[in-house]
């Protein structure tokens, strides 16, 4: 699998593991950027996110294909399952807190919304950011990690919740529109990415996928123009196409191996497909990434 080629760890350096359900993680930036002398290579958490609150400095975020330009004050936020990577600049200043998917799903069904702030990868930065808010509750949280006193696991909740609903509000403010209610489309578009990542290999019929989730096809289409913009085949070919783009940016293998890697039994209608989505064929890419 392409997944394999690419480091996959617990937290950067560390071998990747089990997730406890509950897992949730704070620390400063430099704690493990300056030992790595600012650089933190291409790599991916299984079943963790991640959201960087940086404080001073900048860098560059290396997120699947796109290099993004990050400039203090801002949030970066990480998706499960992304290949991301950093270049720091030197003597930047901020936090990182991790937690596991598990929990910020927990968190998502007694307040529906807060897993949009996960749905991609990218960075907010605006003067009018709560930087010292977001800050004060990561201290916070930090403090309240350190021991296990009354009411602690709460005490973890309630920073950990303040921090995600002003990143929330942050997204919405840069987006410059009110806030969407998720509702039922929301959950069932939830669980069609999540078994998109899981089967996409398996070039299955959308029809297969609506029978697993228990709802039909024009269903799944509506849902999926609402929440995402696209249709299911489009969101299954995108998802294809990320591990595609993974594997020739990352990876040594060949066209036919990339495409058998993803579901494609024939390398010359996995060229095809590639060609029609991304413009340009495998090699081509390739070669122009490397360029």
């Amino acid at each position: 699998m392409v997944s394999a080629a690419i480091p996959s760890f617990y937290l950067y350096g560390e071998p990747h593991r089990a997730v406890e359900e509950g897992f949730v993680h704070a620390e400063r930036l430099d704690s493990r950027s300056r030992p790595h002398e600012w650089t933190i290579l291409p790599h991916a958490h299984a079943d963790l996110v991640q959201l960087f609150l940086l404080e001073e400095g900048g860098g560059t975020m290396r997120a699947e294909t796109k290099s993004l330009a990050v400039s203090a004050p801002a949030l970066v936020i990480v998706p499960a399952g992304i290949v991301h990577g950093f270049d720091w600049h030197h003597e930047s200043a901020g936090a990182v807190v991790t937690l596991s998917v598990r929990h910020l799903t927990l968190l998502d069904s007694r307040y529906p919304g807060l897993a949009a702030v996960f749905e991609q990868a990218g960075v907010i930065g605006s003067d009018d950011m709560p930087t010292d808010r977001i800050g004060a509750q990561i201290a916070t949280l930090m403090r309240e990690l350190l021991w296990s006193g009354p009411g602690h696991r709460a005490a973890v909740d309630a920073a950990l919740l303040t921090i995600l609903v002003e990143t929330l509000r942050s997204l919405d403010r840069m987006r410059d529109h009110a806030p969407a209610i998720p509702g039922h489309h929301h959950s069932l578009v939830a669980r069609f990415r999540a078994r998109i990542d899981e089967r996409f290999r398996l070039r299955e019929p959308i029809a297969d996928y609506a029978e697993a989730l228990g709802t039909s096809e024009s269903r799944l289409r509506v849902a999926c123009a609402r929440v995402a913009a696209l249709s299911p085949a489009a969101m299954l070919d995108q998802r294809a196409m990320l591990d595609a783009k993974r594997a020739l940016l990352y990876t040594n293998m060949s066209v036919a191996e990339v495409g058998y890697a993803i579901g494609f039994s024939d390398p010359a209608y996995f060229t095809r497909f590639f060609s029609r989505h991304a413009g340009v064929s495998p090699t081509a890419y390739r070669k122009a990434a490397g360029d």
